[in-house]
């Protein structure tokens, strides 16, 4: 499957983003899809995932500003992002897994990156 993430840019403290990343292929449905961010100089982490149906998990920094949804008709998993802090400025990467994990390495595939960059 191949992914393409869009959606970043630059936005003030407080303020909303909505990421997106379509994929392609007819399978996207069987794929648990999570998004995952990696800051100059920090390794990259997990931010959120959903299941092939609609159950979620959040990063604990993010949880309650954060939402992951996906719409299987059309291949595309969407991060909306409010009350954004300047430790959210990344790179977010959206991923694909065969598998439930918020492990980086248990993601097979994965889209280019969008920035985000949160200004105070």
């Amino acid at each position: 499957v191949q992914l393409q993430a869009c959606g970043g840019g630059l936005v003030q403290a407080g303020g909303s983003l909505r990421l997106s990343c379509a994929a392609s292929g007819r399978t996207f449905s069987s794929y648990v899809m999570g998004w995952f961010r990696q800051a100059p100089g920090k390794e990259r982490e997990f931010v959120a995932a959903i299941r092939r149906g609609d159950g979620t998990y959040y990063e604990n920094s993010v949880k309650d500003r954060f939402t992951i949804s996906r719409d299987n008709a059309k291949n595309t998993v969407y991060l909306q992002m409010n009350s954004l802090k300047p430790d959210d400025t990344a790179v977010y990467y959206c991923a694909a897994s065969s598998d439930w994990s918020i492990v980086v390495a248990r993601y097979d595939y994965w889209g280019q990156g969008t920035l985000v960059t949160v200004s105070s």
